[in-house]
């Protein structure tokens, strides 16, 4: 009993002390460049103690394949839905018990108990969106309302067109355009795929997910694969003569959520990093700052992003949410990838 009334009073003291002074260590962040405002991880820190330390990648793939290394030292990344699918079938992630976490009350039921963490055991939804292709007016007037303009260019664009570095998005992109289904196992369509993207290669100037804005802001080339908000960011903070392509065939959707690594040495931190970040206030601004919709709650009182001025993050066309395939079909992508750029 002496020993329950001891560990009680330890307990009621630590909740009432301020947070750096409860929390300390460190949090080895591993997320998409860019992705979190670099104000609010020092304002975590100077409320918390927690040093971050913040890494970033450019493709899902990157971060499958440092996980798989087994080599890494993340406490918490943030991969898109598809690849939290396969991350938790290989046991790649820490059970966190996403669904009893204080931010959990904060995500939009729309987003909590999809396909890829049907439980919600494992994630926090982030953020989401949609990829796509921007065009710069300044070096393009024809119409951007199909993936026709993009897979099948006029001679005008030749060498003046650059697509993403990695299969995770093109592919779908045109099985979009082909009426092709996500992660087919059809080897004929998928060699529908392949000559599509082999047509299209001679007016591709380079196969790159950096560097974008600068390239088809600075109109290094006319047509571009993008995501949604940061099209959107060029354009509005930028300046930049470019506009968001809303082909009718539709576009390929995505949501990245937030994720511990199995094994991870700061989970705790990492969860409270979580938490931290998803209530309204952080979320308002971390979400006015990436520019991609946020998947939890925000104060729209103060959201600078509308439908009116950021037409790019309300798609007039379907947003297809990209699927985890089969080993079969990722086998058949693969194949298509390695054929494309060999």
């Amino acid at each position: 009993m002496k020993y329950f009334k001891t560990a009680l009073t330890a307990a009621v003291i630590a909740s009432s002390l301020p947070l750096s002074v409860q929390a300390a260590g460190s949090l080895n962040i591993y997320a998409w460049a860019e992705s979190i405002k670099p104000e609010l991880i020092s304002q975590f820190e100077s409320e918390t103690g927690i040093k971050v330390v913040f890494d970033s990648y450019t493709s899902n793939e990157d971060l499958l394949a440092k996980l798989k290394s087994g080599t890494t030292n993340y406490d918490l990344v943030s991969p898109s839905q598809h690849f939290v699918d396969i991350m938790i079938k290989e046991g790649l992630l820490e059970n966190i018990h996403a669904n009893e976490m204080p931010a959990f009350k904060h995500v939009d039921k729309q987003w909590q108990h999809q396909w890829w963490d049907k439980t919600s055991e494992y994630s926090i939804p982030f953020a989401y969106g949609s990829a796509g292709y921007t065009v710069n007016r300044d070096l393009y007037d024809g119409p951007a309302t199909s993936w026709k303009e993009f897979f099948e260019p006029t001679e005008a664009l030749k060498g003046k067109i650059a697509v993403f570095s990695t299969p995770d998005e093109v592919i779908p992109a045109a099985q979009l355009y082909l009426d092709i289904p996500f992660c087919s196992e059809d080897s004929k369509e998928m060699k529908r795929v392949l000559d599509l993207l082999k047509k299209q290669k001679p007016y591709v100037a380079v196969y790159s997910s950096d560097n974008i804005g600068s390239r088809i802001g600075g109109g290094e080339v006319a047509m571009h694969n993008w995501w949604d908000g940061n099209s959107m960011k060029a354009r509005r903070v930028d300046g930049a003569p470019i506009e968001y392509a809303q082909p009718k065939e539709g576009l390929v959707g995505w949501m990245d959520s937030l994720v511990v690594p199995k094994g991870a040495s700061n989970v705790k931190n990492a969860k409270a990093f979580i938490n931290w970040i998803s209530e309204k206030e952080h979320a308002t601004e971390q979400a006015n700052y990436y520019g991609h919709s946020p998947a939890v709650a925000v104060d729209l009182s103060k959201s600078i992003n509308t439908q009116e001025n950021a037409p790019e993050l309300f798609p007039t066309v379907p947003v297809v949410m990209a699927q985890a395939c089969s080993p079969k079909a990722q086998k058949l992508v693969d194949r298509v990838w390695t054929a494309l750029l060999e």
